[in-house]
């Protein structure tokens, strides 16, 4: 089983990098990780955030808390905390989230639409998402869209 998409593939063998699956289980158990801390944990570290169960509340619990004692272990204070919503933008299958709009009024030729959206892992419909934020490069955005087959 990969965890990485292809357009991550110039960092994720070094892991020097915050990959998207780690930064979804980030959203879903609510904690900012800054890329110093990321740095300051081991590869071993990183590869278990890579890999560990995020996906029920006792998972998220277990991995909200690893993480927590790993910076504060290693930085001297917690990560700070992100607000978790009732419904994550990527969770809504019936509209395209509005950020994820604007960025392909950018791209041409694409294919996705709401029906498409919602035939996407979570995953993929969060990698979306993230790569149309304000304030972000986006330069991954358009390779994204062609892995998922919608470029």
């Amino acid at each position: 089983m990969s965890y990485f998409f292809e357009f991550e593939a110039e960092f994720t063998a070094s892991l020097r990098c915050i990959p998207m699956i780690v930064r979804y289980k980030l959203d879903l158990c609510g904690v900012k990780l800054k890329l110093l801390h990321w740095h300051q944990l081991s590869q071993q570290q990183r590869q278990w955030l890579v890999v560990a169960p995020c996906n029920t509340p006792e998972d998220q619990a277990t991995y909200r808390q690893q993480l927590r004692d790993w910076v504060t272990h290693n930085h001297g204070t917690p990560p700070s905390d992100l607000e978790i919503p009732q419904t994550f933008p990527w969770d809504i299958l019936t509209e395209l989230p509005e950020t994820v709009q604007q960025q392909l009024t950018k791209v041409p030729h694409h294919s996705l639409t709401v029906e498409k959206w919602a035939t996407l892992t979570p995953l993929q419909r969060f990698a979306l998402v993230k790569l149309s934020q304000p304030g972000h490069e986006n330069r991954n955005f358009w390779p994204a869209l062609q892995e998922f087959g919608l470029a």
